[in-house]
C-alpha cells in the first residue's frame, strides 16, 4: 500500500468517532462539559523547506477535546492532537490541564500542559489559522506550536481597555531540538497584550513577549564540540515539534488590527497582522551580530460570510552554528489563499507558496506549491482568538 494512504483508516475512525462525540457533547450540555473534534487534511504538491506539511495527502493538525468546569472554582481541558508523518499517524497530548474560574484582583492561575500564550498564533490551534502553514517565524523558532509542561499567572488590569500581563514557566524542551537535563525551569515567558475599539468598525491588539530559555544554554555547553563541521540538529527535525533555530533570549513582538463595517465582522473584514522575532545568545562563542531574526506579514480579506482571501509575506534570517563559527541562513516565502467556508464548521482552502532566496537551507526550497486544505469541526470547540 502506498504509505502516504496508510493514515487513512484512522481519519475514518476519526471522523466516526467525531460524530458520536459531537452527539455526545449535546448530551452533556447540562453538565457544561463540551467534547469536539477537528479532522484537517491537505495535499501539497510540493513540501516546503523548513514546511510541516509533506508532499501528498497527509493528515494534519487533528484533535479531540473535552472542556469544561470542575466545581465552580475550576475548569479542564484536555486536547489529543494526531498528523500523519512518514505514512504513519502520530499521535500525542497537547493540551491537558486546569484553571482557575473566579480568582479575585483580576488574577488566573493554570497548570499542566499547554500552549504558551506569547506571539499572536501561537495559543491558537494550527487548524484555525488563516493560511495552511504556520509562519516562519513560528517554524523556525517555537517548532510551529509551542505547547509544554508548566505553570501561568495571569493579571488583567481594570483598566478601560484590555489590558493583561501574564507570566509563565515551562520545562523548554519544544525550545531545542535535544533539551539537556536541568534542574531549575527551562524556559520562562512573560507577555504583555492590550487592544481596544477605536469606533464602531475598528479594533487592534498589541502583544510583546520575552522568553529566558535555560535549556538552550545547558544544551550547548555540554556539547561544545558537538556542533563542529555539524549541524544545529535543526535541519533534521523539520517535521518534530522543536525550535529549528534557538538561543537564550526571544522577544516577539506582535500587532493586530480589524476593520469591519459597523462591527459586523460576519459579512466583512479586513484583518491585517505583523509579528517579529529575535533570538540571541545562540551559544557562548556568538556576537551580537550573531542572532536569528524573523517577520510575517499578513492581511486576509472577508467579503462575504462565506469567502476570503488573503496574503502572507514570511522573512528569516539566522545564524546555523558550527562550533565556534556560524553559518547565514536565508529564506524568503510568500503565500496567497483563498477559502471558502459554507458553514461555521467547514473550511476548503486553496493556496499557493513561494520561498525564494534560500541560503543554508537543508534541502530545496519550494519554488511554487499548491496546497488544497479541508477542516471539518465537529462538537465544542474554543472560541477563537482577537
Amino acid at each position: 500500500m502506498n504509505t502516504q494512504l496508510k493514515w487513512w483508516p484512522h481519519a475514518a475512525g476519526l471522523v466516526i468517532l467525531c460524530s458520536s462525540l459531537s452527539h455526545s457533547a449535546l448530551a452533556q450540555q447540562d453538565e457544561a462539559w463540551g467534547i469536539g473534534a477537528v479532522l484537517d487534511v491537505a495535499h501539497t504538491s510540493k513540501a516546503l523547506a523548513m514546511g510541516q506539511r509533506e508532499k501528498g495527502l497527509q493528515l494534519g493538525h487533528s484533535d479531540i477535546s473535552a472542556a469544561g468546569p470542575l466545581g465552580r472554582s475550576l475548569s479542564a481541558r484536555f486536547t489529543v492532537a494526531t498528523h500523519s508523518h512518514d505514512g504513519k499517524v502520530e499521535a500525542e497530548l497537547e493540551e491537558a490541564y486546569v484553571q482557575t474560574r473566579s480568582l479575585p484582583a483580576g488574577l488566573q492561575l493554570r497548570a499542566g500542559r499547554f500552549p504558551s500564550q506569547i506571539g499572536y498564533l501561537n495559543e491558537q490551534h494550527p487548524h484555525a489559522d488563516d493560511f495552511v502553514e504556520r509562519p516562519l517565524l513560528y517554524r523556525a523558532f517555537l517548532g510551529g506550536h509551542w505547547f509544554d509542561d508548566g505553570v501561568r499567572v495571569n493579571w488583567t488590569a481594570p483598566t478601560p481597555f484590555y489590558l493583561r500581563t501574564g507570566l509563565e514557566v515551562f520545562t523548554g524542551k519544544q525550545l531545542v531540538q535535544e533539551a539537556a537535563s536541568s534542574s531549575s525551569p527551562g524556559a520562562i515567558a512573560f507577555s504583555v497584550k492590550t487592544g481596544n475599539d477605536w469606533g464602531t468598525s475598528n479594533s487592534w491588539q498589541l502583544g510583546a513577549a520575552w522568553v529566558r530559555n535555560n535549556r538552550e544554554a545547558a544544551l550547548h555547553e555540554e556539547d561544545e564540540e558537538g556542533a563542529e563541521g555539524g549541524h544545529d540538529h535543526a535541519h533534521d527535525h523539520a517535521h518534530a515539534h522543536g525550535a529549528m533555530f534557538s538561543g537564550r533570549d526571544m522577544v516577539l513582538l506582535d500587532a493586530a488590527w480589524k476593520w469591519a463595517p459597523d462591527g459586523n465582522n460576519r459579512e466583512r473584514q479586513l484583518k491585517v497582522v505583523g509579528e517579529w522575532a529575535k533570538v540571541s545568545g545562540i551559544n557562548r562563542y556568538a556576537q551580537s551580530k550573531d542572532v536569528h531574526e524573523a517577520s510575517s506579514l499578513m492581511a486576509v480579506w472577508r467579503w462575504s460570510a462565506a469567502w476570503e482571501a488573503g496574503a502572507r509575506m514570511d522573512w528569516l534570517k539566522a545564524r546555523s552554528p558550527h562550533g565556534d563559527h556560524f553559518h547565514n541562513v536565508r529564506l524568503q516565502e510568500r503565500s496567497l489563499m483563498v477559502a471558502y467556508k459554507p458553514t461555521h464548521a467547514q473550511t476548503l482552502r486553496l493556496q499557493y507558496t513561494g520561498q525564494s532566496g534560500a541560503e543554508g537551507v537543508e534541502g530545496a526550497p519550494a519554488k511554487r506549491s499548491l496546497q488544497l486544505h479541508y477542516v471539518l469541526s465537529f462538537g465544542a470547540h474554543g472560541a477563537h482568538s482577537f
